[in-house]
C-alpha cells in the first residue's frame, strides 16, 4: 500500500504517514465488525490491544459501560496540563450494500457513519503521542460507546470520567463528506442542534367508516396537528433563529380494515434547535397546538416531549485555538472558521456542556463510496486517517507545549 495521497504539514502528519497501512487495516477490521451502542465487545477489545501495542501509560476499561480511556503522559507534566480527545465507537441498526472485502460481517449493522475511522484516527494519535511525547502534561484518549442515541458521552461521565480525568478542556472531529478531504470546519459556537423527540397519542372514537358522524376521527385530528405544526416555526420562531419540527411517523388503524375508524393514533416526531429559549417556546406551543387541535374535535392529545440531546456548542477560545491548529497542518485556505452550523445532534454536547472543547468536522469527500453519513452504501474515506490523526496529536502538542530551551 502507497503513502498519504493528502498532505500537510507539521512533524506529526509526516511521522504518523509511515503507518498509514496499518491504521487502514485496522479501520477496515473495526467496519467489518460492527457493534451496536453499548455492545462495542470487539471494538474495545481491538482498542485495548492497539494501545497496548502503542505503550500508552494506562488503559481504563469499563468506564460508560464499554468505553475504554487511554492516558499518556508527556515527556513532562510539569505543567499539570490535562486535554481530552474522543472518539465514538458504536455502528448504526442498518444493512450495508457495498461489496468491497471489508463490509460488514453482520447482518443489519454497518458502521454508517464513519465511528470506525474516529476510532482509528484516535489510535494513530495514540502511537505517535507514545512514541514522541513531545508535551508537557497528559493526554486523555476517550473512546466513546453509544453516540448513536444512547447519550454515551453522558453515561461516561455518569460513571465519574471527569472525576476520574480532570481534563481542562476536550476536542472531538467526526468526518464530513460535504467537505473535500484535506480540509477542516470549525466555528465558535453552535456546530450541531438540539435533537428532541415527541410523541403525541391522539384518542377519541372509533367506529364504521360508514357512519363517520358517530365517531371522533383520529386520523382527521391527526391530519390536522400535522399540518397546524408545520407553522409553529414559520409564525414563532424569529427568522434569524432556527428551529426544525418535523412529524416523522404516524400509526392508526389496521392497513386490512378499509372501513374502520380506529380510537386511536400516535404521531412521532423530532424538534432541532440551537437557542435552549426557542427549544422551550417550540415545545410549549407544539404541547397547545395538539391539545386545541384535538378539543376543536372532541378528541384529547398529549404530547410526550423528551429532550435526547443539547446543542453542540463550542466553546470560543478552544473553537478559535483549533482553527489555528488546523491551519498550521493545513494553511488557512483549506480550514474553514465559520463553518455552517448543521440540524443534525451530537452526543459531545454533554461533553461540551462540562468542559470547554470544540467539536470539528474533517472533510472526507463521499469517501470510496459516494454516499452520506448514514447511506446504507457509505464507506468511511481511508486517505484522511493520517491527517485526522494529526489533527488530534497536534491539539495535544500545541495545548500542552513543552517549555523552551
Amino acid at each position: 500500500m502507497q503513502g498519504p495521497r493528502l498532505k500537510a504539514g507539521g512533524r506529526a502528519f509526516a511521522h504518523i504517514a509511515q503507518y498509514h497501512p496499518e491504521l487502514t487495516a485496522l479501520r477496515r477490521d473495526l467496519h467489518a465488525h460492527p457493534e451496536l451502542g453499548f455492545e462495542e465487545i470487539y471494538t474495545g477489545k481491538r482498542v485495548k490491544e492497539a494501545l497496548k501495542l502503542c505503550g500508552v501509560d494506562e488503559i481504563h476499561e469499563g468506564i460508560g459501560r464499554t468505553g475504554v480511556v487511554g492516558v499518556i503522559r508527556g515527556r513532562s507534566t510539569a505543567s499539570g496540563g490535562m486535554v481530552g480527545l474522543r472518539a465514538d465507537m458504536d455502528a448504526l441498526p442498518l444493512t450495508e450494500h457495498n461489496d468491497f472485502a471489508w463490509k460488514s460481517g453482520k447482518q443489519g449493522l454497518m458502521h454508517g457513519c464513519g465511528h470506525d475511522g474516529h476510532t482509528a484516527m484516535l489510535i494513530g494519535a495514540a502511537r505517535y503521542l507514545a512514541e514522541t511525547r513531545n508535551f508537557d502534561g497528559t493526554a486523555v484518549l476517550v473512546f466513546q460507546p453509544g453516540e448513536e442515541g444512547f447519550a454515551g458521552a453522558r453515561v461516561m461521565m455518569e460513571d465519574g470520567l471527569f472525576d476520574r480525568f480532570p481534563v481542562q478542556s476536550i476536542f472531538a472531529m467526526h468526518n464530513w463528506p460535504a467537505m473535500k478531504p484535506g480540509t477542516v470546519g470549525i466555528n465558535a459556537g453552535p456546530m450541531m442542534a438540539a435533537a428532541d423527540r415527541f410523541t403525541v397519542e391522539i384518542t377519541g372514537r372509533g367506529g364504521h367508516g360508514a357512519h363517520a358522524y358517530q365517531t371522533v376521527d383520529v386520523v382527521l385530528v391527526a391530519a390536522h396537528i400535522i399540518t397546524a405544526a408545520q407553522s409553529i416555526v414559520s409564525r414563532n420562531v424569529r427568522p434569524i433563529d432556527s428551529a426544525v419540527v418535523s412529524l416523522c411517523a404516524m400509526q392508526a388503524g389496521d392497513l386490512g380494515a378499509f372501513s374502520v375508524l380506529p380510537g386511536a393514533a400516535t404521531l412521532v416526531g423530532t424538534v432541532r434547535t440551537f437557542d435552549p429559549q426557542v427549544q422551550e417556546m417550540v415545545e410549549k406551543r407544539l404541547k397547545e397546538l395538539c391539545s386545541a387541535i384535538a378539543l376543536g374535535f372532541g378528541a384529547t392529545a398529549t404530547v410526550h416531549y423528551e429532550r435526547i440531546y443539547p446543542a453542540t456548542i463550542n466553546s470560543e477560545s478552544e473553537a478559535v485555538f483549533a482553527g489555528d491548529v488546523a491551519e498550521s497542518l493545513l494553511g488557512a485556505d483549506h480550514v474553514v472558521r465559520d463553518l455552517e452550523p448543521s440540524m443534525g445532534a451530537e452526543d459531545f454536547s454533554f461533553m461540551l456542556q462540562n468542559k470547554p472543547g470544540a467539536y470539528l468536522r474533517i472533510g472526507q469527500g463521499t469517501g470510496s463510496s459516494g454516499s452520506a453519513l448514514h447511506n446504507s452504501r457509505y464507506d468511511f474515506n481511508d486517505d484522511i486517517l493520517p491527517l485526522g490523526a494529526a489533527l488530534h496529536a497536534s491539539l495535544i502538542e500545541q495545548a500542552m507545549p513543552l517549555p523552551a530551551l
